[in-house]
């Protein structure tokens, strides 16, 4: 069959099943991100990375072990991952299968914003300054540098700790990537705004100067006061109460209806401060 057998909805159904496939297989990845199955599937890709070098090497007795390990390993594999598969095939029949990824996604999103919580709260109580800034869409790749690289699960306990007074780390902005902890004592530029209020320190300055250049969601607790403070786009929120913080984070976060997460942000903005 010839190129010119072809027809335009020849071409466009080869287009839409190849769209499919990848969306299945995107989807498989999510639902098997975090779990054990990750690592079985890198030994599976060792195995069959190793079986195409051994053949093209002309290695036949590697080449016919890695293919008895193929050929045996996807009964090993129902075998152990009996409960996994029986599971993905009761939410498939529950119609739940390809909405696992984002349930996955929102309930580590979730324990983000608990640990964040958490940690404000307690050093708002405290009288701890801190100052988390959360990458949203623009990269803050360049930001990153200038500090610590961590790299960590994000933890009250480690945000706390962070931020104690005289500890190595606590002098600078901790910043928060993909639900880790990228770096902490990292240097932000400072706002040059002349509208800010002159009773706010250097921590709040920092928190506008990025949210400035960035679309990032940052943190300030003051170490006078104990308030907490929100800065986005250019925007800062003062004494934001605990309630109300754990809500802005929410819609920052989990909820994807940005029309309700904007309305939420502009009934109490206090600009500049």
């Amino acid at each position: 069959m010839s190129l010119s057998d072809f027809t335009i909805m020849d071409y466009l159904s080869n287009i839409v099943d190849i769209l499919l496939v990848w969306f299945v297989i995107y989807k498989l990845i999510m639902v098997i991100r975090g779990t054990k199955a990750v690592q079985l599937l890198k030994g599976i890709f060792v195995i069959i990375i190793v079986r195409s070098l051994s053949e093209f090497l002309g290695f036949h007795t590697l080449s016919w072990m890695m293919e008895q390990a193929l050929t045996w390993g996807f009964l090993a594999i129902i075998i152990i991952f009996q409960p996994e598969l029986r599971r993905a095939l009761e939410q498939l029949g529950r119609g739940r299968f390809f909405s696992r990824a984002n349930m996955q996604e929102d309930n580590e999103q979730a324990r983000v914003i608990e640990a964040i919580v958490k940690a404000t709260s307690y050093m708002a109580k405290r009288r701890i300054g801190a100052l988390i800034s959360i990458e949203l869409g623009t990269g803050m790749s360049d930001y990153i540098e200038t500090g610590i690289p961590l790299n960590s699960v994000i933890t009250s306990e480690l945000l706390i700790n962070i931020f104690i007074p005289n500890t190595p780390l606590h002098d600078g902005a901790v910043i928060l990537q993909k639900n880790r902890v990228a770096a902490a004592a990292c240097y932000l530029p400072l706002s040059e705004s002349p509208f800010i209020s002159k009773e706010l320190g250097t921590r709040h300055r920092a928190a506008m100067g990025i949210s400035e250049v960035t679309d990032s969601l940052t943190v300030v607790v003051s170490e006078e006061t104990g308030a907490i403070s929100l800065t986005k786009n250019g925007e800062l929120h003062r004494d934001v109460k605990l309630d109300e913080f754990k809500e802005l984070l929410e819609l920052e976060l989990i909820h994807s209806n940005k029309q309700a997460s904007s309305s939420k942000w502009n009934w109490r903005v206090k600009k500049h401060g």
